[in-house]
């Protein structure tokens, strides 16, 4: 599987453009905005987007996913159903924040944890990992060692809690249970900044080190 990642929006927010070798059919996950960009990148990889998929409903993430996936004539795939109430808060969000506008909406299909995402001959898991959103997932393919973690966590640090339904002690339960198990090995995308690996966060986090 290729990844090649687009910073997009004035937060500098990872969207990520993950293509089968194979057949070249490509999933986008997060396309909070700039969809000229992204589209340009998938120009140049020259890769079939066939899905849109969604760590969480934060408007950085997801505010032009509708859009984009009308453009492209995809269907759109998570976040779990918890996060629908930031979803539907996507006009107000949108509007406060200084994004262009964009309505609310739901995926195609709601993600549980445990569930599969596929493209091309590509499988993603599906980890519900509650805490900086409580529908946020994570998506990790196993045979590339590589997760595309959204906000939850970041090198050096770990996604923000104090929005609503925000919850701490969620998130490090998710990171410390669900995250690290995956192996030290596993590199991650995170949804703003440069990739780490969960064995360096472990090593060096000072928000979920093991010496914490």
């Amino acid at each position: 599987m290729h990844v090649a990642i687009v910073p997009v929006t004035s937060y500098e927010q990872n969207c990520s453009i993950l293509s089968c070798e194979a057949t070249r059919e490509a999933a986008i996950v997060d396309p909070g905005g700039d969809l000229d960009r992204i589209a340009a990148k998938i120009a140049e990889l020259g890769v079939r987007p066939v899905k849109i998929l969604l760590t969480h409903g934060h408007h950085d993430h997801c505010a032009a996913a509708r859009q984009f996936a009308e453009q492209l004539g995809v269907p759109i795939e998570g976040p779990h159903e918890a996060d629908r109430f930031w979803l539907e808060r996507m006009p107000e969000l949108t509007r406060s924040r200084g994004f262009p506008h964009a309505n609310a909406f739901e995926p195609d299909r709601w993600l549980q944890d445990g569930d599969t995402v596929t493209f091309g001959q590509q499988t993603l898991q599906v980890i519900h990992c509650p805490g900086h959103t409580p529908g946020h997932v994570v998506f990790y393919h196993a045979g590339d060692r590589i997760a595309f973690v959204g906000d939850v966590l970041f090198a050096g640090s770990i996604g923000r809690t104090d929005f609503p339904r925000g919850n701490r002690a969620d998130l490090i339960a998710s990171i410390r249970g669900k995250l690290w198990p995956l192996g030290d090995d596993v590199r991650f995308v995170p949804g703003h900044g440069p990739m780490s690996t969960f064995g360096q966060e472990r090593r060096t986090n000072p928000y979920v080190g093991d010496g914490r």
